[in-house]
Order: C-alpha cells, then structure tokens, then sequence
C-alpha cells in the first residue's frame, strides 16, 4: 500500500471564518505563506479561500478588499479529502478538478490538515507528480477553485 494523506499533508491549518475580511485572510496568509486557507463556520468546513480568489474577485474588479467579506469569495463547494486516503487518489483529485491544495477533513467536515502539490511532491513518484501537474494546468478545463 502506497502512503497516505495523513504522511504528507499539513496539520492544523490556520482557518478564516467567513465574516472575515478579504484584508485580515490575506495578512494570514502572508504569515502562514500559505495560499490558501480552509474557510470554517461553526467548526466546518464551508469554503476555501485562495489568493486567487482575491485577486480575481476583488482586487481585479476594483473592490476593496476591506470591505468584502471571505464569504464573498470564497470558492464552493469545496473538494475535499480524509487523512486515511491514499495520496493517489489525492494526486487524481487534484487532476481531475484542477487543485493544488486539497483540505484534509475527518468526521462531520472538520478540517485537520491541507494537502498542497508541494506536499505531495516530497512523497510520490516524480513521473506522477510531472502528469498531475500538466492536468491541472490545463487552460480548457474549468477548475473548481485554485
């Protein structure tokens, strides 16, 4: 049997709530260095939210930022995967709609970890990784968030 989700992803990511402004989301994510961040609501997994979106949603329409909400841009509904997974099937989700992060979640949405390309990267074949990322950066196929 190949590793799992759980051998590669990262635990306990720092999460947003949705009132959350698109300026406090960023700032996280500039101290975490992450892309993107699980939106949670009432311990759940609800949405993600990715730099991309920001930029795409708001700062490209000429929105401020501070007054949108993570709520307001956040992608939905959100792919997901649970820790005992084998991180083949991670790698032909990420294929399949386009990731490059993956939200780890256990029982009733709760998220315990994100599984990002890079992560994965470190524990699969490279050949893999190589095919995973030419399908999900594919410009014809519509992703689901990034």
């Amino acid at each position: 049997m190949g590793k799992s989700v759980q051998d590669a992803m990262t635990r306990d990511p720092r999460t947003v709530a949705p009132t959350q402004s698109l300026t406090d989301a960023a700032q996280m994510m500039k101290s975490e260095n992450a892309g993107a961040l699980p939106v949670v609501e009432d311990g759940r997994l609800v949405g993600i939210v990715t730099d991309r979106d920001i930029v795409i949603r708001a700062v490209a329409e000429g929105i401020d930022p501070r007054v949108l909400s993570v709520g307001d841009v956040a992608s939905r509904p959100v792919v997901a995967i649970t820790p005992s997974q084998d991180l083949d099937d991670a790698l032909a989700m990420m294929a399949q709609y386009q990731l490059r992060r993956l939200p780890v979640v256990e029982w009733d949405d709760v998220v315990v970890g994100i599984l990002a390309q890079a992560d994965v990267a470190l524990h699969v074949k490279e050949k893999r990784v190589g095919e995973t990322l030419e399908e999900i950066s594919k410009p014809e196929a519509a992703s689901a968030w990034q």
